[in-house]
């Protein structure tokens, strides 16, 4: 698989990402394990190299069985890009009756990723991620933890996920080194950071667009089996038949398609690949082997409107 620079670090990832999300869904060890090393085993066979997770995926529970595989994948983690991300309280966190809120303190960032190293059982991340914007965020005390997991060594480089670009410029004003990824929802179900100066702050600030559900939550491959609330609402017939179109034109699928269109954006987006499905995790790395038109590119966006361009 290609690989390219993630944001202005050092750092090379592979041209499409895993996500860890849904890998540990079950609650049942020996399940979550099984499938969690076919999904891994599968990725790390295609070429992904960048596996993504959250200290709130499936309770931590996601980070402990990854955790597990890399003490049996003996010199995989040298060639892994390991990342994780915190920011997100649940219900009754800490206390009874807490809300479900969002959390950029200091104290709380960097506990979280101390928390998923643990178990994680590895040394460092190499990048760490603002989850969802903290309405309080106060960007000292974010720079204040993002420097003490740097100088400790528990940390690399930093990103965001799920940030507008006026929040994204607010961080970036007081931490002086590059923010490398801002997470975002972008797929042809999901259209707005087109429109909204996502993409074009990235491209300007040699940020790197991680692009999360980038098949529509499955919506846009043979169905979606456990979808968000908002994700419930996503018409996509219209779509399906498009990309169907451009598949046979090329021999190949609707999935590696709708790839295609993201990586032909020129802000280099890496879409992060959540299925556990080993066939769907090897046919979304063809992707990379389809080179879209313009015309093919333009012609299912606007078929994903739903209505023509101005």
């Amino acid at each position: 698989m290609q690989t390219l620079s993630l944001g202005r670090s050092n750092l090379s990832s592979s041209r499409l990402a895993y996500g860890c999300w849904r890998i540990a869904r079950t609650g049942d060890s020996m399940v979550d394990y099984h499938t969690a090393r076919a999904a891994v085993l599968a990725a790390l066979e295609a070429g992904y190299t960048l596996f993504d997770h959250a200290n709130i995926y499936c309770a931590g529970r996601a980070e402990e069985v990854f955790g597990k595989l890399l003490k049996e994948l003996k010199g995989e983690r040298d060639r892994m890009i390991i990342t994780s991300k915190s920011g997100i309280r649940l219900p009754d966190d800490p206390v009874a009756g807490a809300p479900y809120r969002y959390d950029f303190s200091r104290e709380y960032i960097v506990a979280q990723a101390e928390a998923s190293l643990r178990r994680l059982g590895v040394e460092y991340l190499d990048f760490y991620q603002l989850h969802r914007p903290d309405y309080l965020m106060d960007v000292e005390e974010v720079v204040a933890a993002f420097d003490q997991l740097r100088r400790e060594g528990k940390v690399g480089e930093f990103g965001v996920s799920n940030f507008a670009p006026s929040q994204v410029a607010l961080l970036q004003s007081a931490w002086l080194r590059p923010l490398i990824v801002n997470q975002i929802e972008l797929s042809l179900t999901a259209l707005a950071p087109l429109s909204d100066g996502t993409l074009d702050q990235c491209q300007q600030l040699e940020i790197t667009p991680l692009a999360w559900s980038p098949l529509g939550g499955g919506l846009l491959a043979d169905g979606a089996l456990d979808i968000l609330p908002h994700q419930q609402k996503y018409r996509v017939a219209d779509t399906l038949k498009a990309l169907d179109e451009i598949a046979r034109s090329r021999g190949s699928t609707r999935v590696a398609v709708a790839i295609a269109w993201l990586l032909k954006h020129p802000a280099k987006i890496i879409p992060i690949i959540g299925s556990t499905n080993p066939a769907r995790i090897r046919e979304a790395a063809a992707a990379e082997q389809v080179e879209l038109s313009r015309e093919e590119w333009y012609r299912l966006l606007t078929v994903a409107r739903g209505e023509p361009l101005p």
